[in-house]
């Protein structure tokens, strides 16, 4: 989580990591142009499911973020880029942090 922060603040975010175990699905809370995003981080060695998707939308929620997105340095599997195309929760990888501005469209 703390890498994902810093990494979207050398790329002009304004971004914090949420509280721990009480994070509510969003692991970093993001902001550029107005705009805010939730992220829930995933460093998995495995394929990642469609339950970040489900915690990424209860986040957004929660949180009121413009955005949700899944950010992972894993593959997705099939679940969840479904589940993806039907609630707009984004699944990116760690390499897209530098683009996010451009791939959010802000």
């Amino acid at each position: 989580e703390y890498w994902v922060a810093n990494s979207l603040q050398q790329f002009g975010w304004k971004a914090s990591v949420s509280s721990g175990s009480g994070d509510q699905g969003i692991d970093v809370v993001a902001t550029k142009n107005s705009k805010t995003v939730g992220i829930q981080c995933k460093l998995y060695s495995a394929s990642v499911g469609n339950k970040a998707v489900q915690e990424a939308q209860a986040g957004m929620l929660h949180y009121a973020t413009d955005y949700a997105v899944v950010i992972s340095n894993a593959k997705y599997t099939k679940s969840a880029h479904e589940l993806s195309k039907t609630t707009g929760v984004l699944l990116l990888s760690h390499k897209d942090i530098p683009q996010l501005d451009s791939i959010l469209k802000i």
